[in-house]
């Protein structure tokens, strides 16, 4: 018999989405911030909200026997987990949002009147799509060529900025969330904003991996590489 997954409530968010893939779909199911607070334990985690650590220990251990074999990217070279993060993640931003922002646009044009409506949402994705590909600029053109240069060691002060900056989007993320109303649309909502809301969830998921992977994997590693 397979032994079960190494699980311990004395583990931190950060340490069990890095060794366990599936563990990052847990903590989206119940909105645990394994990216800009993955620092905190599991137990830390839960209090706030109640939650139940053994049970959710045992739906990680059911998520991991689950899920199919993951690329484990804390073993992987740090060129290829770069050019991971640039093709999976900052591509797929820059063609998701435009189509987000169009949606969001035909949404509040169309159902303004209804109190439903997520009024502001397009203005507001249209600074998050700003914000973000100022922040992947820096990382294309000074931050990751610093890297692969060999200069981690040196780069403290500009992965600071970075790690703030994801902070910024973690907050753009909560804020997206209250204007989408939690991305539940109401009954009888068109197809665009049905869209619309699996594909702002989609988002939501995407960037806390992609930020879990920058700070938690790739700026540890570059750092005292």
């Amino acid at each position: 018999m397979t032994a079960a997954p190494a699980f311990s409530a004395a583990d931190s968010l950060a340490e069990l989405a890095t060794r366990h893939p599936g563990a990052s779909r847990v903590f989206h199911r119940h909105g645990l911030d394994f990216c800009c607070h993955g620092r905190r334990s599991l137990a830390e985690a839960c209090a706030p909200d109640g939650l139940d650590v053994d049970a959710l220990i045992e739906e990680l251990i059911t998520e991991e026997r689950a899920a199919p074999p993951a690329t484990r990217w804390d073993e992987r070279p740090l060129d290829e987990l770069m050019d991971h993060i640039l093709a999976h993640y900052h591509e797929a931003h820059r063609a998701e949002l435009p189509r987000l922002l169009e949606m969001a646009q035909k949404v509040e044009r169309v159902h303004g009147d209804k109190p439903e409506c997520p009024a502001g949402l397009a203005r507001h994705l249209a600074n998050v799509a700003a914000s973000m590909e100022d922040h992947m600029q820096k990382e294309e053109q000074v931050l990751f060529p610093a890297f692969r240069g060999g200069q981690g060691p040196l780069a403290g002060m500009p992965v600071r900025c970075m790690e703030q900056e994801h902070e910024e989007h973690a907050r753009n993320l909560e804020r997206t969330r209250a204007l989408a109303h939690d991305f539940v649309p109401p009954e009888g909502a068109c197809a665009t904003w049905r869209a619309l809301y699996l594909g702002l969830e989609q988002l939501e998921q995407d960037l806390m991996d992609h930020v879990h992977l920058e700070n938690h994997v790739l700026f540890p590693r570059a750092l005292r590489a």
